[in-house]
């Protein structure tokens, strides 16, 4: 079902949460209207209007507007995919899928997501906690996808696109991926999907740069 309407997405290039959004976009075929969001943006008050917390992203649909990367990735699974495609109709494929949805909230994002705004942007978080948390869900992970192609079904759905942003630029938060087979090679078969896009990788800060010598 193509859209009738212009649909905005408000974010930044640089956000794992706006970049899934995306990836479901273009693999939708759905036309839109890329429009950053920096943070002097966002605590603007026209942005507020948009989502009063402040967040990203955001996204326009006529006169739907949405906040929230999963809730989004939800809506457009149900207003503009063929039957299930992306989020399953039986009640056991929609658990699994909303299953990797909640580890996309919980692990990942207190995990290599982050692990990467502490070392990319002086985040004030825990780093060795992120530390810990990814390292469990990497564990986790890799035991899963010994045996499959994708998290939640035989195919591509919005748990795969959820999960998979911030844990491939997961290196630069620090967290290597090198002991992690099976999840080097889910990240593959997602970005063999047609119409991936990868998320760009983020300017590595000067305390990190090596020396000049």
């Amino acid at each position: 079902m193509s859209a009738s309407t212009e649909i905005v997405l408000h974010g930044t290039e640089l956000s794992g949460h706006c970049h899934r959004v995306e990836l479901l976009l273009r693999m939708l075929g759905l036309p839109y209207r890329y429009v950053l969001a920096p943070g002097s943006v966002r605590s603007s008050a026209e942005f507020r209007k948009l989502n009063p917390l402040g967040q990203i992203p955001v996204l326009e649909d006529g006169s739907l507007i949405l906040a929230d990367s999963n809730a989004i990735l939800v809506y457009l699974a149900k207003r503009y995919a063929r039957g299930g495609e992306w989020l399953p109709e039986e009640p056991a494929g929609a658990a699994r899928v909303q299953r990797w949805l909640s580890i996309a909230a919980g692990e990942v994002m207190y995990g290599p997501a982050i692990a990467r705004m502490v070392c990319l942007w002086d985040f004030p978080g825990d780093l060795e906690r992120a530390g810990r948390i990814s390292a469990r869900l990497l564990e986790f992970m890799n035991a899963h996808l010994q045996s499959r192609h994708f998290l939640a079904a035989e195919h591509c759905t919005i748990a795969d696109l959820a999960c998979y942003s911030y844990v491939a630029h997961a290196p630069e938060g620090g967290i290597p991926l090198d002991a992690y087979a099976a999840v080097r090679g889910w990240l593959r078969h997602v970005e063999a999907l047609p119409h991936f896009k990868p998320m760009p990788a983020a300017p590595m800060p000067p305390s990190r740069l090596p020396a000049a010598g």
